[in-house]
């Protein structure tokens, strides 16, 4: 049975979602395989946040299917999301600022597996946190702080890696750093969903892109095409 491998992870179908009584997302449908990056872009306030909350279980105001691993998840508690193996590294750093990196990071365990392999492939992938494993997280700069939160993320070893806005408030130096952290990932064979704005760095990284704007899917297809489309070349990257 080699069907697994082309199986969907996650599965959004016909998803309408509703924010403080207004309805933000329409018949929202798409998917991202194993071992596939995929993005969500589009414009800040097309509902991409408010769709990644509703797959992690944090906004309840739902109709519609989300499948992950197979099972319906529509509505499940976000604990119990992690525990089967779903990550979000939300916008918003939620780090520790008083706690050492390396303490950050032991709180991304999701079972009583041996830390020290999940530690060595993080720092594998972020040196600068290996280096700074005992300094108190609020000292990291802004893009070390994004590196933290997405290596704690990692250190569920997640089945599926989700990512809302992780190129925020950084300078392009650490855009780049961050995008070519990502990329690794997929190469390590890492399922990722990235929410992004940052469009040109989205599609160079990912397989497959879907557009969102206004709560709706206007576009999808191969990262590459979408790099070529007059909308999205006019919309998104100032051709």
């Amino acid at each position: 049975m080699h069907s697994d491998e082309h199986s969907p992870v996650l599965s959004v179908s016909g998803l309408n979602i509703s924010h403080a009584n207004l309805q933000v997302v329409w018949d929202l449908s798409f998917h991202v395989d194993q071992g596939e990056l995929v993005t969500l872009i589009g414009p800040n306030g097309a509902g991409k946040t408010t769709t990644v909350e509703t797959i992690v279980g944090l906004n309840k105001k739902a109709s519609g299917s989300i499948t992950f691993l197979g099972e319906d998840i529509l509505g499940m508690h976000p604990y119990n999301l992690f525990n089967k193996g779903l990550a979000l590294v939300p916008e918003k750093r939620e780090i520790f600022p008083k706690m050492p990196v390396i303490e950050n990071l032991l709180l991304g365990l999701r079972d009583n597996s041996d830390p020290a392999p999940r530690l060595k492939h993080v720092y594998k992938l972020f040196p600068i946190l290996k280096e700074r494993e005992r300094q108190k997280a609020g000292t990291l700069s802004g893009g070390e702080q994004q590196m933290l939160t997405i290596g704690r993320a990692l250190m569920s070893n997640p089945r599926l890696l989700i990512l809302d806005e992780p190129s925020t408030g950084l300078s392009p130096l650490l855009v780049g750093q961050v995008f070519r952290s990502l990329e690794q990932l997929g190469r390590d064979g890492m399922t990722v969903l990235l929410l992004e704005q940052n469009v040109r760095h989205a599609l160079a990284m990912c397989h497959r892109g879907y557009v969102l704007e206004n709560g709706r899917i206007v576009k999808e297809g191969e990262a590459k095409t979408l790099m070529h489309d007059p909308h999205i070349q006019k919309a998104y990257l100032g051709f």
